[in-house]
């Protein structure tokens, strides 16, 4: 899958994943009444719109981009049908040629994760059949119970041919309360990363395995040692536009070839219509928005690459 990904990236000339966070507030409103008349204002009536809105992102960029990365908590505040609209929204994307990471940063004991890593990534059998769940080509994961936790996705993505992005050093402000501890002669963000790379050898068939990291573009100092000590390890890079960084902080992320690295945008790129620069699309004309929003941040990366 690592393999898919990296081909699809470079057919495509922009390592950028699409986050697909649709709050409410996001959707514009007419989507929400059509959604509403059909459904009520309910759970139901979210969810659909919530579904209609990814659509319409997604056929703006799937030409531009390789992969999209719902998160899993903007659909499971609607409850069943908002788990619905997800599982849409992954079979949608998959339609449209678009490779899913999943971001539900699942972590639990052994036999917790291996249902966890079976419902977003793998099979479950039934009676004499055996049956893809959410099927997600990637899914974040949460280290914190270490190899207990974190092998069950492991298996099943070697398995089912999928991948994981394991959370290495966060994006947000207060990651540093933990993850920048010493222990010892390093801190616990490094140990992860070390754990990570470990994880991974088995499955590296040319330079990148199938266990990815998830490393915070608001960090680039971070991202350029982590890339060094994660030499076989492909990173998810969260945090750039509505998070505060931008093309000049991600060279670090990337290898030698300009390679190695996928960056996450989500409010940037679905919610572009309500910025400055954008907002002559209007709220009708939202997708587009996103459209020239995603140009502009590959045209950024590029550029930040090239220099």
């Amino acid at each position: 899958m690592i393999g898919k990904l990296i081909e699809e990236i470079k057919k495509k000339g922009a390592p950028i994943v699409v986050g697909l966070d649709p709050n409410l507030v996001f959707i514009p409103e007419y989507i929400q009444k059509a959604a509403f008349r059909e459904s009520g204002e309910t759970l139901e009536g979210a969810a659909g719109a919530v579904l209609a809105f990814n659509q319409e992102i997604i056929d703006a960029v799937y030409d531009l981009v390789p992969a999209v990365k719902p998160q899993i908590a903007m659909y499971e505040q609607f409850g069943v049908p908002g788990l619905l609209a997800y599982q849409k929204t992954i079979e949608y994307a998959h339609k449209r040629g678009l490779i899913v990471i999943a971001d539900v940063k699942r972590g639990d004991i052994g036999s917790t994760s291996e249902a966890y890593a079976r419902a977003h990534l793998g099979r479950i059998s039934i009676g004499k059949r055996t049956l893809p769940v959410f099927d997600a080509d990637f899914a974040t994961v949460n280290p914190y119970l270490g190899t207990d936790g974190v092998k069950p996705f492991i298996d099943t993505c070697m398995e089912n041919d999928k991948g994981i992005f394991v959370l290495v050093k966060t994006s947000n402000p207060s990651s540093g309360e933990f993850q920048d501890q010493k222990m010892g002669d390093a801190t616990l963000y490094q140990k992860v990363a070390d754990k990570v790379e470990e994880w991974g050898k088995p499955s590296v068939e040319t330079r990148y395995s199938e266990v990815g990291a998830v490393v915070g573009a608001t960090y680039p100092k971070m991202g350029n040692e982590l890339r060094k000590r994660m030499p076989h390890t492909f990173i998810l890079v969260p945090g750039y536009g509505a998070q505060g960084a931008t093309g000049a902080d991600l060279k670090g992320f990337f290898d030698e070839n300009g390679e190695g690295a996928i960056i996450n945008s989500s409010r940037g790129i679905i919610a572009a219509y309500r910025k400055k620069e954008y907002e002559k699309y209007g709220e009708r004309n939202f997708a587009d928005a996103a459209r020239a929003a995603v140009l502009d941040m590959r045209y950024d990366i590029r550029t930040a690459l090239m220099s």
